[in-house]
């Protein structure tokens, strides 16, 4: 396995989805290659981290927001 393709495969293998034979190879890539194991590591700690930001609100509520923003700064100006 070269490092494109384990590239391909480490979305699944964080997502705990890839197939056995597949994770075999990425993990005897991973011996060969630091830089794609330390890929994966820092993939994995960037999803982590994003899953603990707060969620947005809904498109629908920032939507009303920023056009009642808009219509609140445009009577100002007139």
């Amino acid at each position: 396995m070269n490092c494109y393709d384990a590239i391909d495969l480490i979305g699944d293998a964080i997502e705990g989805t890839l197939a056995p034979e597949d994770r075999a190879g990425l993990d005897e890539h991973f011996e060969e290659c630091p830089a794609c194991r330390n890929y994966m590591d820092q993939l994995r700690l960037t999803r982590q981290a994003l899953g603990h930001l707060p969620r947005p609100s809904e498109p629908g509520d920032v939507r009303s927001d920023l056009i009642a923003k808009f219509k609140r700064e445009f009577r100002n100006d007139g």
